[in-house]
């Protein structure tokens, strides 16, 4: 591992004789709990527009999407090749004809190597695992990310995510069988969650076994529940040293062999309510990097190499009282 944290990049660098990055595509999905299927509204956090500024595209043109984000991040960074990334809403969320159609054709634009699939664990069919399962087997990079949040499924009621922890188990389960790679996404700092919960939520996540991890501050941005409750004063949001030194925590306690997509998410000024520190995403990375110097640290130092897994809840709770690094 070239550093103290083993990352998207680094493993891409690893997997691939060229530099390779992603290229996000909107497909035009919805998600269970925004159509009614599993409620309304979606997640209190949600506006798509500030993970993905590309939501509003419809009836999109998967070859034209793939071909105009290839021409830009060969300009900013040399990469030869590409993932189709589809971020926006729920990306398995339709009928198997439909996936396979939009796979597909994003799999024969030029450069391209594989798919990142950005969905939710409860609208994920076996049909679906074994076709992502086949391109994997042709030679493609696939990665399945999932958005867990938080493994306590009384916040997960909270923030009206619309499933539980034990779906996103089923999940990755079923997932990582079919040699699937899995990517988790973690919110820190939820309504009515301590430092104690989120280390929680990350021993959940060892004990079921996943390949990468993707970490995010809860931040406040326009037209959602969450702005209209930040509003009156019923949500408490990190600080960026708070934030950073809980991304380290974690990272100290999360296996070496994990690879971290993402250390912090961040939302354009015209759509960021708070914190103010959430636009300054590199700001953010550096803290963490520096703060994992100053701790002289490594990702999985916590944890002892003959340990690596299974890391349980209890022994969670021992190491962060015996932790002294």
């Amino acid at each position: 591992m070239p550093g103290p944290i083993y990352s998207f990049g680094d493993y891409l660098k690893q997997r691939f004789a060229v530099k390779v990055h992603k290229v996000t595509v909107n497909a035009d999905f919805t998600c269970p709990n925004i159509d009614g299927t599993r409620g309304r509204g979606g997640c209190i956090y949600c506006n798509n527009v500030s993970f993905n500024p590309n939501t509003q595209r419809k009836e999109p043109d998967i070859d034209a999407q793939i071909e105009a984000g290839r021409q830009i991040v060969r300009k900013r960074t040399g990469a030869g090749k590409v993932l189709a990334y589809f971020q926006a809403y729920s990306n398995t969320y339709a009928p198997i004809e439909k996936l396979q159609s939009l796979y597909e054709q994003a799999l024969q634009c030029p450069d391209v190597v594989g798919l990142v699939i950005g969905t939710r664990p409860d609208c994920v069919a076996g049909e679906v695992l074994d076709l992502l399962a086949s391109y994997q087997q042709q030679g493609y990079e696939i990665w399945l990310e999932y958005g867990l949040q938080s493994a306590h499924d009384e916040t997960l009621e909270r923030i009206n995510r619309g499933h539980s922890f034990a779906e996103y188990r089923d999940t990755v389960i079923a997932t990582r069988k079919r040699g699937l790679k899995v990517c988790t996404h973690l919110i820190l700092g939820l309504p009515g969650e301590d430092r104690g919960m989120m280390l929680e939520t990350l021993a959940r996540v060892r004990e079921v076994g996943t390949d990468g991890i993707k970490l995010h501050p809860l931040h406040v941005v326009r037209h959602t529940m969450l702005a209209y409750k930040w509003r009156k004063g019923d949500i408490h949001l990190l600080a960026q040293p708070e934030y950073v030194s809980l991304v380290c925590d974690m990272l100290e306690r999360m296996p070496a062999s994990w690879v971290v997509h993402r250390l912090t998410g961040t939302a354009s000024e015209d759509l960021l309510l708070a914190p103010e520190w959430c636009v300054r995403k590199w700001a953010v990375i550096n803290a963490v990097y520096a703060e994992m110097n100053r701790r002289g640290c490594r990702q999985g130092d916590a944890i002892e190499e003959s340990r690596q897994m299974p890391l349980t809840i209890n022994s969670v709770k021992h190491l962060d009282s015996a932790l002294s690094c």
